[in-house]
């Protein structure tokens, strides 16, 4: 099969095309026959070395947390699903970035009437911003929101997510102008550039923060009483933040955290419930995810360099085998 993969860490132009004998699932698993690839952050992480050196077989990782496609062939106890059902996946150990890519049936989902294309980008994206919303951020109807890189792929789901779920104000911040304009189509009441939002917002009851560094500090400044900041990520790549603890209880503010992977390994049902709850949502049409832009698989590389850069706006698909 073609897939893209790397052997060495390094910026997205270590990654190179391949030719691998495709896998076979597992107890509990499932080989889908890829559409589309959603392109992450967490995949780029991957390249640079975040998560370690490459350990796959042949010393050779292929990235790819989110796909979209056909399943190809069940592994053993797998009944839930059959043999040429549309499906989305979640991939937790990467694999996406391949015309055929094994998935733990636990996260991978039928589509109800979604298309391919729709769905390639929803296994990661809608899941976290469905998570970090309920299940970090316990978000309550009447809740007030601020999402920080609010133009992005999470970002804009988020928004659409938390008014579903009866918050009463959705704030955004974003890097330039440009991204303002894109992401007010989401349902934001207002989009601040990101060097100017801690001026203009008081008292909110739940951050959403993939940023971190200076903004992840000005934030908690802006909670309301009981109000939530809640971390899932760390785009900034500025150091880590030193926090005391006594200001979190002498102002009643919380600190909270979403990493998906995490979930993944010690609560899959809540990882699943998340993605069920967040597609139901994308099926009736109360929220969508944007495709922006749709590249084919040999250039990811470029699309992971745009995103690295941050050039990108909506969702990054690479096209696979596109239906």
């Amino acid at each position: 099969m073609h897939a893209v993969g790397f052997d060495v860490n390094g910026d997205p132009g270590v990654l190179r095309s391949l030719d691998l004998p495709a896998p076979v699932p597992g107890a509990g698993q499932v080989l889908v026959r890829v559409a589309y690839a959603g392109v992450n952050y967490g995949e780029l992480q991957h390249v640079l070395g975040d998560f370690g050196p490459p350990r796959g077989p042949r010393g050779i990782d292929v990235p790819g947390l989110e796909v979209s496609g056909e399943v190809a062939a069940l592994g053993p106890g797998v009944s839930s699903l059959a043999v040429g059902d549309p499906v989305a996946a979640y991939l937790p150990d990467g694999g996406g970035y391949a015309e055929y890519a094994v998935a733990p049936a636990e996260f991978t989902y039928p589509l109800d009437g979604t298309s391919l294309r729709d769905a390639g980008g929803a296994a990661l994206a809608l899941t976290t911003a469905y998570g970090v919303l309920v299940g970090a951020a316990r978000l309550r109807a009447g809740d007030t929101v601020l999402i920080h890189a609010a133009a992005g792929g999470v970002g804009s789901a988020a928004a659409q997510i938390a008014r579903a779920l009866g918050a009463t104000a959705v704030y955004g911040t974003v890097g330039s102008a440009e991204k303002a304009d894109y992401a007010k189509r989401f349902g934001y009441d207002a989009v601040h550039l990101r060097d100017a939002f801690a001026d203009r917002l008081r008292d909110l009851d739940v951050v959403l923060d993939p940023v971190g560094g200076r903004t992840r500090l000005a934030s908690l400044a802006l909670l309301a009483p009981f109000g939530r900041l809640a971390v899932y990520g760390e785009a900034a790549r500025e150091p880590d933040l030193t926090l005391p603890v006594l200001p979190f209880w002498k102002s009643n503010r919380s600190l909270t955290g979403y990493n998906i992977g995490d979930l993944a390994r010690r609560a899959p049902r809540t990882v699943r419930g998340h993605a069920l709850s967040a597609f139901a949502l994308l099926t009736s049409g109360a929220i969508r995810l944007d495709v922006t832009a749709e590249v084919p698989l040999a250039r990811a590389g470029d699309a992971l360099s745009a995103l690295a850069s941050g050039q990108t706006v909506g969702k990054t698909l690479l096209a696979v085998t596109p239906h």
